[in-house]
Formats: C-alpha cells, sequence, structure tokens
C-alpha cells in the first residue's frame, strides 16, 4: 500500500519507515515538498485524519491528499521541542503555549464537521471496567461519571493533546498531529498535557498544583472541574494499558494511577 501512494502522488521516500500499533509512518517529499506519509490500521487514526482535513491547516498540520487510510500530511520542520522546553526548564511556557493552539481548534466553524465520538463512548472502558475493584479506578470512574452526566462547553475535540502532538512548524508556528476526533466537554482536551512528556516531568514535586494554575487560568478554566477531568482521563489511560497487559500493572499504568491519586487528594484537600 505504501508502494502504491508512492505512486499515486508521485511521492520519494525521504527517511526511515516509523511502525507504531496504529499506522505506518514515511517521511517523503512530493517535489520540493517535505511532508509525512501515514497509513492507517485503526478507526481512530482515520477519523482523525478526517479531522485534520476539517481543521483546513488552521492550528493542525495542512492535509495534501487523503484516500481510505492514507493520508498525505506537511512535515514539520522547525527545531523546536515542547518535550524539551518542559524538561529543561520552561514547562510553563510550554503549557502556555499548548493552551493557544487548543483554544485555536476549539473556535467555531461553520462547516460541517467528520464523524466524531463521544466522550459518553470514549470513556466505556472505565465505566464498565473490571478492575475497579481498585479503589483509585474505582473513585475516578464516579467522578468520569458526574462529569459526564452534566457537560459544559462542548466543542470538537483533538482527544490526544500532549507535548508530543504539537510540533514546530517553523514559519507556520505550533501545530497538532494525530488526533482522535471526540466531541464534548472542552476541558478534557487539557489533561493529557499532566501525564506528559514523561512521568518524571509530570510528577515532579509541585508539578500537577503548579500546572494546574498556569493551565486553568490560561485556557479560562474552572480549576476543580479540571482536576477532575485529569482524574478520568489518567485513570482511563491507565484501564487501556492494564486491558491492553491482561490485568496487569505496567510501569505506564502505574504512573496513570499514580497522576490519578495525586489529582484526587488535590480534589480533596
Amino acid at each position: 500500500m505504501l508502494n502504491h501512494y508512492l505512486t499515486r502522488w508521485n511521492l520519494i521516500s525521504d527517511g526511515n519507515l516509523l511502525r507504531t500499533h496504529s499506522s505506518l509512518i514515511l517521511p517523503v517529499r512530493q517535489g520540493e515538498a517535505l511532508a509525512m506519509l501515514k497509513i492507517a490500521h485503526a478507526e481512530e487514526e482515520i477519523r482523525g485524519s478526517a479531522l485534520l482535513a476539517y481543521w483546513n491547516g488552521a492550528g493542525a498540520a495542512t492535509v495534501l491528499d487523503r484516500d481510505g487510510p492514507a493520508l498525505l500530511l506537511e512535515r514539520a520542520t522547525g527545531v523546536l521541542s515542547l518535550s524539551r522546553m518542559a524538561k529543561y526548564g520552561s514547562d510553563d511556557e510550554a503549557c502556555v503555549i499548548l493552551c493557544r493552539v487548543i483554544k485555536q481548534l476549539h473556535e467555531p466553524k461553520v462547516t460541517q464537521p467528520p464523524q466524531l465520538v463521544s466522550l459518553a463512548n470514549w470513556f466505556q472502558a472505565l465505566l464498565s471496567a473490571e478492575s475497579l475493584e481498585n479503589n483509585i479506578l474505582s473513585q475516578a470512574a464516579s467522578v468520569a461519571a458526574g462529569l459526564l452526566a452534566s457537560p459544559q462547553d462542548i466543542v470538537i475535540l483533538h482527544g490526544d493533546i500532549h507535548h508530543g502532538n504539537v510540533l514546530d512548524f517553523g514559519k507556520r508556528g505550533w501545530l497538532v498531529i494525530d488526533p482522535k476526533g471526540l466531541i464534548g466537554e472542552r476541558g478534557f482536551d487539557y489533561t493529557n498535557i499532566f501525564s506528559n512528556p514523561d512521568y518524571e516531568t509530570a510528577a515532579a514535586p509541585g508539578a500537577l498544583e503548579r500546572r494546574l494554575s498556569i493551565i486553568s487560568d490560561a485556557a479560562d478554566l474552572n480549576k476543580t472541574r479540571l482536576t477532575q477531568w485529569i482524574v478520568s482521563q489518567s485513570a482511563l489511560s491507565a484501564v487501556w494499558d492494564i486491558d491492553d497487559n491482561l490485568g496487569q500493572i505496567s510501569e505506564f499504568a502505574a504512573s496513570r494511577l499514580a497522576i490519578t491519586a495525586e489529582a484526587l487528594r488535590l480534589l480533596s484537600s
């Protein structure tokens, strides 16, 4: 299939092939233009490609061509990295940049959006998890159920905003890639920031509270409700990983449970 689209779109391979659990990704050239060719294996990736096309380059990487599971996307060529900023002394600035990008994505548009998944469906793995004998997950499921029962500020959501999915596109600025294509309360789109770019940074002493203050101010979000969304999202990530590992708690799941526990502590303090 890669060869098919290399020929169809007049592309030349320009780097190493990356294989993920959901896609094949290849750096390519189309004439003088630098791009990325992505072949999706998962429904959420195809849905995300449609959402990127809907955003039409506003806050997001520009879709150059699209056909079924195949996506041709402009390539990020800037040298800056939000992950490096967060790790090496500029975490506050990285948080503000992420908030600005999210705000741009949430701006209403007059065109009809593609098919999206509701947050109620997105959270089913947590709400119905067999692992809810875990007290932290049980508390988180209750918090999530309360949020989903009383949604506010409904917008189109990227669904996976974090330091690695907002890239430096040079003169075009900071733009997103890899959306999941969700719809629901806008506060959800800020939650992945709190567990990224890595656990060491996210769990540094005082980091969660500091980020809460910065992001709630920058995004005009209620701090308590944002904390509730952090509880819900980090627990959902843990449940997905536990399910993938047949009930075993990996290092990744343990880190997400630790963030859930810390956010629950802030809620009760």
